[in-house]
């Protein structure tokens, strides 16, 4: 599959194939793909956890959700196969930006205009998400509670400074339901492009 036919495609999804696993070298050439993500300072600090067998995530949804909770996108959710946590760490950020060629010896996150230890962890799930789209297997990107995250880091003795900014749900795709946002359409590029400046009409072309 081209990458335009991957990013036109790509859709979450939340029901999976419980029977079929992944194995762990199909996985890895998936995450060999994720860490070619752009980051600054060639920093590279993403952490990826993954979870690919009952017990482990079985802890997680323990540790995530509340007990006995049960609804329709839970539900499918647990059926996948396989989650992957990405943590982002700021403090290698920091570290790097003062390093010599970089020069923030203050180490102050107020220097960074956006926490880009979260971007560039985003940017390795997004490719994490078009890969896996482009091997025939389903995935689904989404949030732990931040109220959650003390029982997440306990269960799985994540160690201090990591942040769990999502988790990539996967597995071979099984009857899924569409989610009713998408009722909302997708909008078009001109409603979201603009040219020059925002204070004039700008021609798409």
């Amino acid at each position: 599959m081209e990458l335009r036919e991957a990013v036109r495609t790509r859709r979450m999804v939340r029901s999976y194939d419980p029977t079929r696993p992944i194995p762990r070298d199909e996985l890895e050439n998936l995450l060999n793909l994720a860490i070619r993500a752009p980051s600054a300072g060639h920093t590279q600090a993403w952490r990826f956890l993954v979870l690919d067998d009952i017990t482990s995530r079985d802890s997680f949804w323990s540790a995530t959700t509340e007990d006995g909770a049960s609804n329709s996108w839970l539900d499918r959710l647990r059926t996948a196969p396989v989650l992957i946590i990405f943590f982002s760490d700021q403090q290698a950020y920091l570290d790097r930006y003062a390093e010599p060629d970089k020069g923030w010896i203050d180490k102050d996150p107020d220097r960074w205009p956006v926490p880009y230890w979260h971007i560039d962890t985003g940017m390795a799930a997004m490719i994490l998400l078009l890969a896996a789209q482009d091997a025939g297997l389903a995935a689904c990107f989404f949030g732990v509670p931040k109220d959650r995250w003390p029982a997440l880091f306990e269960a799985f003795h994540v160690p201090p400074g990591l942040e769990p900014i999502g988790v990539v749900s996967l597995g071979h795709p099984a009857p899924d339901l569409r989610s009713p946002s998408l009722k909302r359409g997708r909008r078009s590029l001109p409603e979201v492009l603009t040219y020059g400046s925002f204070d004039v009409e700008s021609p798409s072309s």
